[in-house]
């Protein structure tokens, strides 16, 4: 198997996806930050977001009443599966609310596939509300889709406003504190339900907007959808350290851009070997550093946002 050259192409693609990444890493450190929860089910809030951007787009809705479609059903997931399932369970072992995560997460694959099968007759529903960013622009003689610049845009106005809301604000420092020592927060009166509320609507919000850029990548969704993507990302979030938020989102930026470029490399005819280069790759990163690629050396493993 030979390798392809590497060209800007394939580097501005590959940043892309690191972008797309990112925001998930946050999404899903967001929540495990406060409640030391690896949410498996994350991927089928985008998915959630991604049926809904395919159903506007076959009622003839404009792009941005599909747009808006796809933030509130992902919000409504969120906060339901917060509800009926994180609360609930709050006080049993994180090996219970980590079982019920892969339960939530095919129930809603499951509930999908019967969707899709009764209304369409079919396993999956094109999206053209978005298609729109698929187009390119040049820049330096590089043809950039439009789907990329937004999601460097996007992810870098949400990691610049989280920054912020974690630092400057009540709430973010009520996150930090519950981060690191939940039980010491409630005792000095952080709101639990406060805290979790909003850290899983925000990892909503942040799903919502991936939902939008990858359904532009891949305008056919299936009740799959986005699933090897999460599954990446929680590799990535690890590979950078889930001690930390920032150290996740990095992982997740680096196993993006890493599948982009390999992806870029094989020949299209060997494109099935990415996912056993990539996880290679990683074996050998987490055997050199087991507590992530940029953990700080002797940190405390309780410093999570």
């Amino acid at each position: 198997m030979t390798l392809g050259a590497v060209d800007a192409q394939n580097l501005v693609d590959a940043l892309g996806q690191g972008a797309i990444y990112a925001l998930m890493a946050v999404g899903i450190g967001l929540v495990f930050g406060v409640l030391r929860l690896v949410n498996f089910a994350y991927g089928q809030l985008v998915m959630g977001g991604a049926f809904a951007i395919a159903y506007a787009s076959r009622a003839g809705w404009p792009t941005w009443a599909a747009i808006l479609s796809c933030f509130g059903v992902v919000l409504g997931l969120s906060l339901a599966m917060e509800l009926a399932v994180f609360r609930p369970l709050r006080t049993q072992s994180p090996a219970v609310m980590l079982v019920a995560t892969f339960a939530v997460s095919f129930l809603l694959q499951s509930v999908a596939l019967l969707v899709v099968l009764e209304v369409q007759g079919q396993l999956g529903v094109p999206a053209a509300a978005v298609a729109q960013l698929q187009q390119a622009v040049t820049i330096g003689g590089v043809d950039v889709r439009k789907v990329t610049i937004v999601s460097l845009v996007v992810a870098a106005v949400a990691l610049g406003a989280l920054a912020l809301l974690l630092g400057r604000t009540t709430i973010g420092l009520q996150m930090r504190a519950a981060a690191t020592d939940f039980t010491t927060a409630r005792l000095l009166g952080v709101s639990a339900n406060r805290v979790i509320s909003i850290a899983v609507l925000l990892s909503g919000l942040i799903a919502a907007a991936v939902a939008v850029l990858l359904t532009a990548r891949q305008p056919y969704v299936q009740n799959d959808f986005a699933l090897l993507d999460t599954i990446v990302v929680l590799v990535g979030v690890v590979v950078g350290g889930i001690d930390r938020l920032w150290t996740a989102t990095l992982g997740g930026f680096l196993i993006g851009f890493a599948s982009g470029v390999i992806n870029g490399a094989l020949p299209t005819d060997k494109s099935a070997y990415l996912p056993t280069v990539l996880f290679s790759l990683v074996i050998v990163v987490l055997v050199i550093r087991p507590a992530g690629l940029f953990s700080r050396t002797g940190s405390s493993s309780v410093e999570r946002v």
